[in-house]
């Protein structure tokens, strides 16, 4: 199939005046396309076109609404090894997790086609006689949706369903580091019978296109996921016009490795947790904080663990780790290298630029030991298969170690204690807390969100993703004495 590499507006494809470069991270002599960046006119035929089509979309019935997110869902997990395949060649991913994703993704919409049908509302009795009252939700209006590119199908299906399902119209800016991700998506949603301009793709840079969304006055609700800076940056734009906001930012995750875990099945689940995805995971475990008494034996098994992965092309049998996604995010792992040993953290294996057999953007697993919890490589989000350990005298030392940051999305403990485990369920500073299992994983049905610097908002996914996407409205109908 010939790659598109426009953008989508007002159920139209059109080019723009300027183009990106998208190259693969495995091989930069693969080059993908150049995609279409949008301009301020594009954007704002967008924008009118979502507004006029929203109108008409918040009124359609919802067995269409069902019936459209529930087609692009079964297509999606249909074609999940060809369009799983395009973003392991386009952003760094070993191909089973990009085939992975893209099921995934196809999944929330089916979800979320479900949900569209089971919008019921309320009914109650006034304090007032002969009254009646009647609650219900309606569409938000018009969603702009702002979406990185570590899961550049994935995140940016958990916000369209959603928003689609409960009435909504969609102004998305996908990262330019995964433009084709973001048109293979948009080509299955395209091929719907949607209004036009209910569904609108406009790629362009972030401090443009992002900017502009999170200025207008014409976007009611912005669902976004990225850094803290840029979050905040948003939130400073979109407060002036009232505008609601939905936002996961950044991470710095801890796994608590007590002494009486099975200690084969804490190194499995740190090693996936740290670098999985290349550590290009906001659930990323990058603090592992050991009880003492185990600390020499897991350090041990976890390093032979880290050395043992294979690390090449995204689309190499075996690949275990992919190249980072470019030259930008190797050059700042790099650099969070050099910073960990110049604070006096002991680099165990790892941190190096590799040479395979395409160039690209690949870098060796990294196991810092003799951490503090006050150095910046365990106080910032590094984005890198890059993970700290430090030492924990005490479960309680411990515990205080895994609060003591800014963040608070995933948190992870491996313990035989049910006691400790439940203690640590209810005490960690966390929006989700994992026991016995890695940071990383969580489910479509149910809420995804964090606390601190790491959330803003509404939770994401499950059915709390409502609380976002619609208003609730409360009506009341004097129903008259009887005769």
């Amino acid at each position: 199939m010939e790659l598109e590499t426009r953008n989508f507006i007002a159920g139209k494809w059109l080019d723009g005046p300027e183009q990106v470069e998208n190259r693969n991270p495995s091989d930069l002599s693969d080059v993908i396309g150049h995609f279409a960046q949008a301009d301020a006119a594009q954007l704002a035929t967008a924008l009118a076109a979502a507004r006029h089509a929203q109108a008409e979309w918040g009124a359609t019935g919802p067995q269409k609404r069902h019936d459209v997110l529930m087609a692009i869902g079964t297509e999606m997990m249909a074609r999940a090894e060809e369009i799983g395949r395009l973003i392991a060649r386009e952003e760094g991913k070993p191909l089973a997790e990009g085939k992975g994703e893209v099921y995934r993704a196809g999944q929330f919409f089916t979800y979320f086609a479900a949900e569209a049908l089971r919008q019921l509302g309320q009914t109650a009795d006034s304090v007032r006689p002969d009254i009646e009252i009647d609650v219900r939700r309606e569409p938000v209006g018009v969603v702009a949706i702002i979406s990185p590119w570590n899961f550049p199908v994935a995140t940016p299906a958990w916000k369209i369903a959603p928003a689609l399902a409960f009435g909504n119209a969609v102004i998305w800016k996908p990262a330019n580091q995964t433009p084709a991700s973001a048109v293979a998506l948009t080509r299955i949603i395209a091929k719907q019978d949607l209004p036009k301009g209910v569904f609108n793709l406009v790629m362009g840079a972030g401090r443009e296109i992002g900017q502009a969304l999170a200025e207008s006055p014409a976007v009611d609700a912005i669902s976004f996921t990225g850094s803290v800076p840029v979050g905040r940056g948003i939130a400073r734009a979109a407060i002036p016009n009232m505008t609601k906001l939905q936002m996961e930012m950044g991470s710095k995750n801890p796994m608590v490795i007590m002494e009486d875990c099975d200690l084969d099945l804490a190194v499995a689940h740190a090693t996936n947790a740290a670098f999985g995805g290349t550590g290009q995971k906001c659930t990323a475990a990058s603090r592992l904080i050991v009880h003492d008494r185990v600390h020499d034996a897991f350090v041990e098994k976890l390093v032979a663990s880290a050395q043992a992965l294979k690390v090449d092309h995204a689309l190499e049998e075996g690949t275990q780790i992919g190249p980072v996604v470019s030259a930008d995010q190797l050059a700042a792992n790099l650099d969070y290298i050099q910073t960990g040993k110049r604070e006096g953290a002991e680099l165990l294996c790892g941190g190096t630029r590799l040479e395979r057999a395409t160039e690209g953007y690949f870098m060796a697993p990294a196991v810092f030991a003799s951490t503090r919890n006050d150095m910046v490589i365990n106080r910032e989000e590094m984005f890198a298969p890059i993970t700290c350990v430090l030492k924990a005298g005490s479960y309680d030392e411990a515990l205080h170690i895994a609060n003591d940051t800014e963040f608070g999305l995933t948190a992870g403990i491996m313990t035989r204690d049910l006691a400790r485990a439940t203690h640590f369920r209810r005490n960690a500073r966390a929006g989700c807390v994992m026991v016995n299992l890695p940071t990383a994983g969580t489910d479509y049905h149910v809420p995804f969100g964090g606390r601190g610097a790491s959330s803003y908002g509404p939770r994401e996914q499950g059915r709390y993703a409502e609380e976002f996407y619609t208003i609730v409205k409360t009506s009341y109908i004097q129903s008259g004495a009887p005769a």
